[in-house]
């Protein structure tokens, strides 16, 4: 198993274990999606995570303490979606997404 697989393992669990169980990991070994516009991709040694523009990293040794920040951020923005999101969804899922929720 890769470093970068086995360290997006390690953190898919334990995002699950805070609760978040729709993260999956998209074909590369490198990269979680957790949200739409909330991705996290493992390399050189860092989990590096982003949404929308902004970007943040976090050690690679500690995937308890990224669970926990992704987490709060997922949580965050499930409470009060961001007004990039619907726009986001349009271009990602097309047309059709408008008429379904």
């Amino acid at each position: 198993m890769s470093d970068s697989r086995a360290a997006t393992t390690r953190l898919r669990a334990e995002l699950a274990g805070l609760g978040v169980t729709s993260a999956y990991e998209i074909g590369d070994d490198a990269t979680l999606s957790v949200w739409i516009g909330l991705v996290v991709r493992f390399r050189d040694g860092f989990y590096r995570w982003q949404e929308g523009a902004v970007k943040q990293r976090h050690l690679g040794t500690d995937p308890v303490g990224c669970a926990i920040r992704v987490a709060r951020r997922y949580a965050e923005l499930q409470a009060d979606v961001p007004p990039w999101w619907e726009d986001l969804v349009n271009v990602l899922r097309g047309d059709v997404a408008n008429d379904n929720p």
